[in-house]
């Protein structure tokens, strides 16, 4: 159940796991959630669910004070009923303040389970998290990304998911030393979980590790252009992105949306072919190192956020400059 802010205290953050690794989306937390703990003069703990207990001491490195373990095989499983009936029952002894989880499919399915069974809200997909004169707020895009909505909420634990690729990933520092607390978990109830029936292994897109990113917009003039885009992709050795409307026409799938209400990316080279640059667009890609514009529109506002801008129709400049790095 949900508890009143003077029971509480302490910021925490899930540790998540994938194939065996700490997922990169834990040190944006941590690094984040470092922050708030300083504001609030409290402890930050990272909750590691896991079967391989040894990963513990990689989050003291990145900035976990303390480090409560929950040792378990199943936990090598995406069963959320698992993760959430064992996460709630720590919860609610040990009463934390703020409880941040990333924002990846398995932190989308698992954070509203917690929250439900505690009674708590949930703000999710934050682009923004800040102390304000003691309180919480937390920070969302909202109405299609036309405005930024601040949500603070009475009752403990406020919970927020978090965006990949929102905030910078705290440094690694192996002198850092904390505490790593080992809890027994919930034995395991087979009548209640999750079974996998079959793994179906699709092409992966994640555009968001990718070092470079070229997106087509509205400057395309039928679905089957995007060719033009995947053939300079491929070019470079990079990834397919797009803008919002082009995914709502369904000329592309969601998992290739750059934006507020897509994907957050910050590779080496970001290459924005018809994109006009409305905000929404922007927000997901603004902190890309170099950002190149390819549009026939002189006034587009895309071109105030590119270091380089080539005014042009892209169905001219995008074929040459394909052949002109085939041929370099």
């Amino acid at each position: 159940m949900a508890y009143e802010p003077s029971e509480a205290t302490g910021v925490w953050i899930l540790a998540e796991q994938e194939k065996g690794e700490i997922h990169p989306v834990t040190y944006e937390l941590l690094n984040k959630a470092g922050e708030l703990s300083d504001d609030l003069d409290t402890e930050l703990t990272a909750v590691l669910c896991t079967p391989d207990k040894n990963k513990a001491h990689e989050l003291i490195y990145r900035g976990a004070e303390r480090v409560i373990i929950l040792e378990d095989e199943r936990f090598n499983t995406p069963d959320e009923m698992f993760f959430k009936d064992n996460i709630v029952e720590l919860v609610e002894k040990e009463k934390p303040h703020i409880f941040l989880v990333g924002a990846t499919n398995f932190g989308r399915s698992l954070a509203p389970r917690i929250a439900a069974a505690l009674e708590t809200g949930l703000t999710a997909d934050c682009t923004g998290l800040k102390i304000d004169d003691g309180n919480f707020v937390q920070i969302r895009p909202a109405f299609t990304g036309n405005i930024l909505a601040h949500i603070s909420t009475d009752r403990c634990p406020k919970m927020s998911t978090v965006r990949y690729k929102e905030f910078v990933e705290s440094e690694k520092d192996e002198n850092k030393e904390g505490e790593i607390v080992e809890k027994e978990p919930l034995k395991s109830d087979n009548d209640k979980g999750i079974e996998i029936l079959e793994e179906i292994v699709e092409e992966n897109i994640n555009i968001q590790d990718a070092e470079i990113v070229c997106s087509g917009g509205r400057g395309l003039k039928d679905s089957s252009d995007f060719e033009l885009i995947e053939e300079l992709a491929d070019a470079l050795n990079g990834k397919v992105g797009s803008s919002r409307p082009l995914v709502d026409e369904g000329w592309i799938s969601r998992d290739h949306q750059v934006g507020y209400s897509g994907n957050r990316v910050k590779p080496r080279i970001y290459i924005a072919c018809g994109i006009s640059g409305a905000p929404q667009h922007l927000a997901g890609m603004k902190e890309s190192d170099i950002i190149i514009a390819i549009n026939k529109d002189p006034s587009a506002p895309i071109f105030d956020h590119a270091d380089y801008g080539i005014v042009g129709d892209l169905y001219e400049v995008v074929p040459e400059l394909i052949k002109q790095i085939q041929e370099n």
